[in-house]
């Protein structure tokens, strides 16, 4: 006699919340379903960053300041106001000291003045919040500031090619044939150490993204970019038209330019320091073949 097939045993009902939802995989040589557990739908992501949430309901911490969070909660239009008011100040006041006497102690004074205003801004920014990923060192800073360092310190000489000799290199200011203390600081040690590091601090670090950040959700990540670094750029070449001729202010500004884009791409600093130091220390080295064996 041929064996009846087996009736499946029926399910018990699922009460609500008991138990996580299943689904039929297989079925048994003896008829009976086997039951799956289906794994949870994923964390929903943060709209409009695409960050995603814990299984708590709070959101996962930010690893790039490009996507907002808090460690950028607070750089917002006042420290924008701030950092315009300290960089103005500060180049309003080493334009008079430079009238006041262009040379001895009171030059020297009028090289640190921006500087000591940009320094307060950033200190003062960096101590309420770091960015997140902003100072960040990856190996690959190195030869950004190498390459683009160098190939921007070459744009710059054919750019002011037309302001000197032929073939003249830059030198150094003498007095009496001797090269002042005061220029040593101000035109040979403050230009490849403190100089870059604060004004990249300054301009691409709070003041860039500062206004990336308070036109992030209003205008979108690729416009409030855009507009971050033309007035990064802009700023930082205003800044040094005072002290540079024509020539000078388009290869600051192709700097300027450079920088911003390269921490806008990456979301590090560290590579844009790195490509002001080279651009500096190529003409600091022109300069001082041009004053000893020119």
């Amino acid at each position: 006699m041929r064996d009846q097939p087996i009736e499946p045993h029926a399910t018990a009902a699922r009460v609500p919340g008991e138990n996580p939802p299943s689904a039929p995989v297989a079925e048994s040589a003896f008829g009976e379903i086997a039951w799956a557990e289906i794994p949870p739908p994923p964390p929903p992501a943060d709209e409009g960053t695409g960050a995603p949430q814990s299984r708590s309901g709070r959101r996962a911490p930010r690893t790039d300041w490009r996507l907002g969070g808090r460690t950028v909660l607070r750089w917002r239009e006042w420290l924008i106001a701030a950092s315009l008011l300290a960089l103005g100040a500060g180049v309003l006041c080493s334009a008079a000291l430079a009238m006041l006497n262009p040379a001895g102690w009171t030059a020297i004074a009028a090289s640190i003045v921006p500087l000591v205003a940009m320094l307060v801004v950033v200190v003062w920014a960096f101590s309420m919040s770091r960015p997140a990923g902003l100072l960040r060192v990856r190996g690959i800073d190195v030869l950004y500031g190498l390459v683009l360092g160098g190939a921007l310190r070459v744009v710059q000489g054919w750019l002011s090619a037309g302001d000197a000799a032929s073939g003249a290199f830059p030198s150094l200011l003498r007095v009496d044939g001797r090269v002042p203390a005061g220029t040593w600081i101000t035109d040979v040690l403050a230009p490849v150490t403190v100089a870059p590091v604060i004004e990249e601090l300054f301009f691409r670090g709070v003041l860039l993204v500062s206004v990336y950040t308070v036109l992030r959700r209003p205008l979108g990540k690729v416009s409030a970019g855009v507009v971050a670094v033309v007035v990064s750029t802009l700023a930082f070449a205003i800044a040094h038209s005072l002290a540079a001729g024509s020539g000078a202010v388009v290869g600051v500004a192709l700097l300027g330019l450079v920088c911003a884009l390269l921490v806008m791409l990456t979301g590090r600093i560290w590579g844009a320091v790195l490509v002001h130091i080279v651009y500096n220390a190529m003409f600091v080295a022109l300069a001082l073949v041009g004053t000893f064996w020119g």
